[in-house]
Formats: C-alpha cells, sequence, structure tokens
C-alpha cells in the first residue's frame, strides 16, 4: 500500500493535473471556457489564454471525511484509533464503502477563434486522476485490534491516470436546416504519462493471538516511465515478494484519442436545452508492469497486531510504522515484469442542462443540469439547479446548489470580462469547517480560476 500510494501520486504529480470542469458557470454568460463541458457552447469572441493560468481546476470528492478520521478528545486532535473516542461513533462516520479522488485539471495554452463558418477552440491542457476505494471494514479492524477474529477487508481499489491532451474544437449555428440548433465537437490527441491501477480482490483475514492468517487475491499494474518493482526475500515462504517501486526517469509512453460531442436547442427566446458527451474515447499506455498474487494466496504472518491503547507496545502508532515499511508482505505479490500495452477507456461523462430566461429581468437566467461521470465503482452524478445574472456587460455571477452522489453542495462563480481582459473564479463545492491548518473537514471542494484575454 505503500508504495501503491506513492504511484497514485507520481501519476498525478506526473502531469500535474485531472480531469475536471468546473460546472458553476455552465450557464454563465462570458465564462470561457462553457466550451469544455458542452463544444457547442462557444463564446462569439475571440481570446487567448494566460499561460499556465488560462483555466486551473483543482478539486477533490468523496464520502471519506476529514472529520470521520479525526476527533477531538479533551482539546487534543486524535485519530480515530484512540480509545478516547468510541467505537460506535467512529463507525457511523464510516461507510460500507469508502471513496475518495482528487480531480485537477491545468489548461497550459488556449485560444479561440471565429473562422471556416464557425467559431473554434485550440487547448493544450495537463490532465490526471487519481481515486481510491476502500470497505468499511478495514477501519473496524484499525479501531477494534483483534475484537474480531475474522475480517474481510476486499475489494480495494485505487488508480490513477496522467496525460497531456491536445484539444481542436469546432461549434457552428445550424438553423439553417433546424432552426435554434447549434452543434459542436472537439478531437482530443492524448499523450499519456502515466498509469496506475490496482486492485486488491480478496483479502480475508483471520485473527489470533500470535498472528494472522490471509487468503488474498491481488494485482497492481504500473506505467511511469522505466518503473521496476523491487523485491524481497521472505525466508519463511522462500519466495521473493514485490515490495517497492523503482522510477529512474519519467516520461510519455502512451497515446490516445479522445472526442467531445455537443448541442444546444432554443425552443424560444426564453428555453434553451443542451446534452454533451465527453471525453468518448482511450487511452493505450506501453511499458506495462505488473505485481500480482496470480491467483489465491495464503499467508500468515504474526505482524500487524493493533491494540486501540495509545500506551501499548503494540499501539496503532508503533505498529502502524512496521506495517508501512513491510505491508506488501501480507500480499506476497509476484513481480510479473513487463507485459506488453494496457489500453484504458476514458472517464467519460454525460452534461444534460435546460436554462430559462427570467421575462420581467432578462439579464437573470436559471439553469438546472445533470452531471454524470461514468467511471467505473467511482461513478458519480449530481444534480445542479443555479441562478444566473449579468446585470452589466463586464460581470457575470451565479450562486447554485447541487445533490448528488456525495451529498449536497453549495457552488457560485464570479466573472469579469472588461475589454480585453478576463478574470474568473468559483468553486462547485464550498468548503465548510475548516481545520486549524484550514484543511477542509469535508472532502468535496472544488476551486477553478482563471485569467483570459478576449478580443
Amino acid at each position: 500500500m505503500k508504495y501503491g500510494a506513492a504511484a497514485l501520486l507520481a501519476a498525478a504529480a506526473a502531469s500535474g493535473a485531472s480531469a475536471q470542469n468546473t460546472y458553476s458557470g455552465y450557464f454563465l454568460d462570458g465564462y470561457t471556457y462553457r466550451y469544455q463541458m458542452n463544444p457547442a457552447m462557444t463564446d462569439s469572441t475571440n481570446f487567448v489564454a494566460m499561460p499556465g493560468l488560462g483555466n486551473i481546476n483543482v478539486g477533490m470528492e468523496g464520502n471519506l471525511h476529514l472529520r470521520s478520521v479525526l476527533y477531538n478528545v479533551d482539546g487534543k486532535t486524535v485519530l480515530f484509533t484512540n480509545p478516547g473516542v468510541s467505537t460506535d461513533k467512529v463507525m457511523d462516520n464510516i461507510h460500507s464503502t469508502n471513496k475518495l479522488g482528487v480531480q485537477t485539471k491545468i489548461g497550459l495554452l488556449a485560444g479561440g477563434f471565429k473562422a471556416w463558418g464557425g467559431y473554434n477552440t485550440v487547448s493544450i491542457n495537463a490532465v490526471a486522476s487519481a481515486h481510491a476505494s476502500v470497505p468499511g471494514a478495514v477501519f473496524s479492524m484499525l479501531k477494534e485490534g483483534i475484537a474480531n477474529e475474522r475480517y474481510d477487508i476486499s475489494d480495494i481499489r485505487a488508480r490513477a491516470r496522467g496525460y497531456a491532451e491536445v484539444a481542436l474544437g469546432h461549434s457552428r449555428d445550424l438553423g439553417r436546416w433546424v432552426p435554434g440548433l447549434r452543434a459542436g465537437a472537439t478531437l482530443k490527441l492524448l499523450f499519456g504519462m502515466a498509469a496506475f491501477d490496482a486492485k486488491f480482490d480478496k483479502a480475508e483475514l483471520n485473527l489470533g493471538r500470535d498472528g494472522w492468517t490471509a487468503v488474498t487475491n491481488a494485482s497492481i499494474y504500473t506505467n511511469l516511465g522505466n518503473a521496476k518493482y523491487k523485491t524481497k526475500f521472505d525466508k519463511r515462504t522462500g519466495r521473493d515478494y514485490v515490495n517497492g517501486l523503482d522510477v529512474s526517469s519519467v516520461g510519455m509512453n502512451g497515446f490516445g484519442l479522445g472526442v467531445d460531442l455537443g448541442a444546444t436547442y432554443r425552443l424560444n427566446k426564453d428555453w434553451e436545452f443542451s446534452l454533451a458527451f465527453l471525453d468518448l474515447g482511450f487511452i493505450s499506455y506501453v511499458g506495462t508492469v505488473e505485481a500480482s498474487t496470480n491467483g489465491d494466496r495464503t499467508v500468515e504472518t504474526d505482524k500487524y497486531i493493533f491494540n486501540p491503547n495509545d500506551e501499548a507496545e503494540n499501539s496503532f502508532s508503533n505498529e502502524w510504522k512496521r506495517l508501512r515499511d513491510s505491508m506488501l508482505e501480507l500480499y506476497q505479490l509476484d513481480n510479473n515484469g513487463k507485459v506488453g500495452s494496457r489500453t484504458y477507456g476514458l472517464n467519460a461523462t454525460i452534461n444534460l442542462g435546460a436554462e430559462y430566461t427570467f421575462p420581467l429581468y432578462r439579464n437573470l437566467k436559471f439553469g438546472l443540469m445533470n452531471t454524470t461521470w461514468i467511471a467505473g465503482p467511482f461513478t458519480t452524478t449530481n444534480f445542479r439547479l443555479s441562478a444566473n445574472v449579468a446585470p452589466v456587460k463586464v460581470f457575470s455571477a451565479t450562486a447554485n446548489l447541487a445533490v448528488g452522489t456525495y451529498g449536497a453542495s453549495f457552488g457560485w462563480m464570479v466573472n469579469v470580462h472588461p475589454k480585453g481582459f478576463n478574470l474568473f473564479l468559483g468553486m462547485d463545492h464550498t468548503p465548510g469547517k475548516l481545520a486549524k491548518q484550514f484543511v477542509p473537514l469535508n472532502s468535496n471542494v472544488e476551486v477553478n480560476f482563471g485569467i483570459n484575454f478576449p478580443f
């Protein structure tokens, strides 16, 4: 797990970002990057982005929150394993499946211009994503120690993707054939930087006073430069097992294609509807290295006997140090070396929206949209209701409420766009209470910032 986390973070860092858009701006007048949520939603003004600062998205989402693992006991912040925190209180905040994802997207270069009978966009983005899923039984085991004789901590998942994206888009008015219809498409050339995929399908632990018997089934696939797994010999089993990852260089090691498709339809002067399908495509990574149990594996160990008492020799903090350095010994993964290329589908997104212009004050618009992000076990969906106002030509703003897979959230965006300059700042998920270190206690936080130059 130590090295799995390292590879996952490395994949995200390889490009500095993850596929993410801030949907608070979907209906907002003057928001430059609406075309990334629906390629038919292009502006009529040419623009160029400030390099590296044109469109920065940083986001985190999930149902495992900081407040679920950190607690206050006698004025001190302690881990959930502290005996001063009751098991019932901890487990009330833990789900059967606990998920956490990091999502970011950084626009390196971008521009838009009118030509060829429509509007065209060019974007170069750094994209990455990192997600993990952990069953609640893991937290139960760490909290209770050896209170139970058997734990099933199967179905641990972790994945990360990192790639560069060159996107070419075009949209045009099709009112000549269908009044009120506009369509757009974006072709994406994808250059893979890193990928990590870990599946711990089985981990059935039978705990005794002096050790564990574990039946495991797991596999890890890594694409990261010239990465190689490190191995260590176990005298008890007579087997070499994977216990680390060696990476001496990082570079492009994959290629893929993607496409965005979108359309808008204006029914009348008050109503407009929109539909988009984003990130339809794939990336094929080369030089995949695999670590696997190659089926079910039984391992016996006398390590990692946790005690919820902080003063005990085998307290969580003491035992974690040993666990951190040799967790992979529990799984005894074989180093299968390079296994060729590995192809992953992109995480597609479906956006469906309806916009209503308020007839008594036409600078006020209301929008309702659904966003569904298709990513296997990490699939999410949410509905967002927004009020969008543009009282003057150089300023627009929105406030919205969303309800979805990870609960309710409040979003907003302000957009200043006088002639020749554009600055926007917004959030899809506004954090609530913060820890002393200004870390959100809720895992759902998303920020969007950008500087562009319209002309």
